[in-house]
């Protein structure tokens, strides 16, 4: 019996020490209702039952609307904005350095240029010409040159693999890993319609491997004098290819005088057998097919930061003319640009000098243009 007061004394304090939690508690507890009370005082309060079903009901076209939402499509409105919403453009490094504000007196739409009489040397057009900039597929003509003078066996099967796989763009090719062609097959492709893949697998199967071609990419550009000149890899799609419009003169010469780069840089197609496929493939420069141009050699490169590129060899007017265009604008500004050239020598041979507005009277050109 005497342990029950001890055990209430205890209990009673434990008790109290809840009572008195619940009674802070209490006004927060009750602060919500009582509001909702005052902003409905007209409204009798609803059963716990009805309420519980009234927000079901409420509920059910709440959740039709959200359903109905995510799948319906979006409003011609909503589509028109957001196919008209413009994405910035990438500025090439000739924009970025503000090359293409540089006036000339042909308005060219390229942001250096570099027009030279290939038997005189003698510079008829420049503009920005020792500036260095990326050269995208223009690299190839380089690779060409080595796979050329290297008098490897043409005949030699060389395959596609992974390694030739584009890692820097991620751009696709025709030619799958494990396709399997000559080396002049590959040389064609990648001269005439600016073939990655067989660029690479043209360097990588150089004696040596791929990191002795690139060195003998860079010792031969040294050998030609082309100081601002600097490779990396074979196809050009690394931003690291760079040179100068001076430097790409030269090479276009020295390339001119092989005669297999003037054959295949100037093919205006060919087709390739592929297993059980017959690929078409078509040249990058769409001047080689125009009977208007005498073309000797030519080649043509686009990575967003080098803009649109070509060099050519070409007699016009019975000059043999070197050009050199860099960083143009626009998918066929080059090719423009380079009627522009003509028009402007053609004139001049003929004593009559083509003003401004004539310039701009030269044919338009459409078509595909790449590389």
């Amino acid at each position: 019996m005497p342990a029950r007061p001890r055990i209430a004394s205890r209990f009673i304090p434990f008790v109290a020490s809840i009572a008195l939690g619940l009674a802070l508690q209490a006004p927060q507890v009750q602060a919500a209702p009582a509001k909702k009370a005052v902003a409905h005082k007209s409204a009798p309060a609803p059963k716990a039952k009805q309420r519980s079903t009234a927000t079901k009901t409420a509920r059910k076209p709440a959740r039709q609307a959200v359903a109905k939402a995510r799948t319906t499509k979006p409003r011609a409105s909503v589509r028109k904005v957001a196919a008209h919403t413009a994405v910035p453009a990438r500025l090439s490094y000739g924009q970025l350095a503000g090359l293409n504000k540089v006036d000339d007196p042909l308005n060219l739409h390229s942001s250096v240029a570099l027009v030279m009489d290939q038997d005189t040397k003698e510079v008829l057009l420049s503009k920005n010409e020792n500036a260095v900039l990326p050269i995208a597929s223009l690299t190839k003509l380089m690779t060409g040159l080595l796979i050329s003078e290297a008098h490897l066996p043409m005949d030699e099967q060389i395959t596609v693999t992974q390694d030739d796989v584009d890692t820097i763009k991620g751009s696709s090719s025709r030619l799958r890993v494990g396709t399997t062609l000559t080396r002049a097959e590959l040389l064609h492709l990648a001269l005439m319609s600016s073939e990655n893949r067989a660029a690479h697998a043209l360097a990588r199967t150089y004696p040596g491997g791929m990191q002795a071609f690139v060195a003998r990419m860079n010792a031969k550009a040294t050998l030609l004098g082309m100081m601002d000149t600097r490779y990396v890899e074979p196809t050009g799609l690394s931003k690291n290819n760079q040179s100068s419009a001076h430097d790409l003169a030269t090479l276009v010469n020295v390339a001119h005088a092989d005669p297999l780069l003037r054959e295949l840089t100037t093919s205006p197609g060919y087709e390739i057998a592929v297993g059980q496929r017959t690929l078409q493939y078509n040249n990058t420069n769409r001047l080689v097919k125009n009977p208007e141009w005498e073309i000797g050699l030519q080649k043509t490169g686009y990575i967003s930061e080098a803009g649109r590129c070509l060099v050519m060899q070409a007699e016009v007017a019975g000059r043999k003319l070197i050009m050199v265009f860099l960083d143009s604008a626009g998918k066929f500004s080059r090719l423009g640009d380079a009627q522009r050239v003509r028009s402007w020598v053609e004139h001049m041979s003929a004593a009559e000098p083509l003003l401004p507005h004539q310039l701009s009277q030269t044919p338009h050109l459409q078509g595909p243009a790449q590389g």
